[in-house]
């Protein structure tokens, strides 16, 4: 498994992180999604990660990865 904390802008409530985890989870070998706003970070587990394509999914709901 790998853990990745990418920095997040935009995130401005729990609707957001909301947003991201959802859109997140439905990826294959994504065990785990955890938005925080208040410290701009998403944290992800994963067995496999692409993490282009992770942040490229972030970004086309509207956030910026930092």
């Amino acid at each position: 498994m790998k853990e990745i904390i990418l920095k997040v802008e935009g995130m401005a409530c729990t609707g957001c992180e909301n947003r991201i985890q959802n859109a997140l989870k439905t990826k294959k070998g994504i065990k785990e999604v955890v938005a925080n706003h208040q410290e701009g970070t998403v944290k992800i587990v994963a067995e496999d990660i692409d993490l282009e394509e992770i942040k490229q999914q972030i970004e086309n709901i509207g956030f910026t990865v930092l």
